[in-house]
């Protein structure tokens, strides 16, 4: 009876207002009306990225700031950092209560995808933290989706981060399908430059369906003051991205060049110069921190101060009349083709593979993720002990197959030399053998190599990337 009364507790928390939001083509969906899903909502990080606390463990925090939510006439919050280990539901129903859908990214300060050593922060310690998330969230029907990650690629030298990146966003869609009940959206959110932003985009939506995206996010503060379509270039955005066949929206936008922000953007953004290709945005940000991006400023002892800012956002945001029917989104799903490598641009190989999940991690997809470790678990940034471990013993046994591999190969020479009358068969033959037993070595000794990484990286340290 205990049992029964407390499954209906758990039941009550996660009943949900609002329907799933699903992924047809390239825009976002109800999936019980069917009708067209456009993100109107904010940044949310209170306190900033230097200050880590999850804004949705705080129910006080969580009921003050969705009134300001409410009031500004938003659909969506995106949370940058969350415990995974604490408990979420009573935000998250206040939230589903008030018609509001999460976008959540999945790293913390302590578990990301690290640009300065992408090969020794991709393991399976960060794997158990962002299946755990995953997990934390998975159930709630106001997740719109997850990031997998933010900024990592921020400039034309950081381009070999990407197929780790694009290794978690594969990693991340198979435990969706193996744990969750249903599909959840997984994307990543790009930085504002212009140099391989449109490379990028094609990278995560190009290869087999298990590797690519399913929402692309744009951090873009190319729209200051009261510009223009044109004068902005999100006309150029949009003739950029037309073929695109995911969700695409603005991540982040708002410049702060001039301020107060009057954010005539948000006339553009959700209307028909735009609807075709972008579904809505997120600004950057509700609350006032050192960067000064603020549409409100929270006292220390947590009074609401509104900007100047937020009366501008909500005033451009009442105006708003999104396009009916499908607003001109396309059904299309083709794959992008993968870019070209370019030297200082883009140096990925489009012909390379994404890295292949380490071999513990891959247990995840049965057994599940297990406990979350929350913010007491362990920097992943800089390796996994148990997995140097895998890639000693698979480099041992790579150097045990060449060197098997080399006495064959010498046998059968002798072979074929002492059997002379039928030299050219048994020579045939003896190379044929080696080549098979030589074949599997350069695999061996490449996954040795995160090894030698992480010994580096712990030398001369890295940078840490959310």
């Amino acid at each position: 009876m205990k049992f029964l009364l407390s499954l209906l507790a758990a039941s009550s928390l996660v009943s949900a207002a609002l329907n799933p939001i699903t992924v047809k083509g390239n825009a976002f969906y109800d999936s019980k009306t069917n009708k067209r899903f456009f993100i109107k909502g904010v940044d949310y990080l209170p306190g900033g990225s230097s200050d880590f606390s999850d804004p949705l463990l705080d129910i006080d925090v969580c009921k003050r700031d969705i009134e300001y939510f409410k009031d500004l006439g938003l659909n969506s919050i995106r949370v940058y950092s969350v415990d995974n280990s604490g408990d979420h539901s009573k935000c998250m129903k206040l939230l589903d209560d008030a018609g509001i859908y999460l976008i959540l990214d999945v790293n913390t300060p302590k578990n990301s995808i690290n640009r300065a050593s992408p090969a020794n922060s991709y393991n399976t310690a960060y794997l158990q933290h962002v299946f755990a998330t995953i997990d934390a969230f998975k159930d709630y029907d106001n997740l719109l989706g997850f990031f997998a990650a933010n900024e990592v690629i921020n400039d034309e030298n950081t381009t070999s981060s990407a197929p780790y990146v694009k290794a978690t966003i594969r990693d991340m869609k198979a435990y969706i399908k193996a744990q969750a009940s249903r599909a959840i959206p997984v994307g990543y959110s790009a930085a504002d430059i212009s140099t391989n932003r449109q490379q990028q985009a094609e990278y995560f939506n190009c290869g087999s369906d298990d590797e690519r995206l399913d929402m692309f996010g744009m951090n873009d503060y190319s729209w200051c003051g009261k510009s223009s379509f044109s004068l902005s270039g999100y006309d150029k955005k949009v003739e950029t991205y037309s073929g695109y066949t995911k969700p695409m929206f603005l991540s982040e936008f708002g410049c702060n060049e001039i301020t107060p922000r009057p954010f005539t953007e948000v006339e553009s953004i959700y209307s028909e110069d735009m609807s075709s290709v972008f579904s809505g945005g997120l600004v950057y940000e509700y609350s006032e921190e050192d960067n000064k991006y603020g549409l409100v400023e929270i006292s220390k002892d947590g009074k609401i101060t509104k900007k100047t800012d937020y009366n501008n956002l909500k005033s451009e945001l009442a105006k708003v009349q999104i396009p009916s029917g499908d607003a001109g989104a396309s059904t299309k799903t083709d794959a992008s083709k993968c870019p070209a490598y370019e030297e200082g641009v883009w140096e990925v190989d489009p012909d390379s593979s994404v890295p292949s999940m380490p071999k513990r991690a891959s247990a995840f997809l049965t057994a599940g993720a297990g406990k979350a470790l929350g913010t007491n678990g362990p920097n992943t940034s800089y390796g996994d002990e148990g997995d140097i471990e895998d890639n000693k013993a698979a480099a041992e046994a790579a150097l045990t197959a060449k060197t098997s591999s080399k006495a064959a190969s010498a046998t059968g020479s002798g072979s074929a030399t002492a059997a002379a009358a039928s030299g050219a068969s048994a020579s045939a033959s003896a190379s044929g053998n080696a080549a098979g037993a030589i074949a599997p070595a350069p695999v061996g000794l490449i996954v040795a190599a995160p090894l030698a990484v992480v010994l580096s990286s712990t030398i001369f340290g890295a940078l840490m990337v959310l």
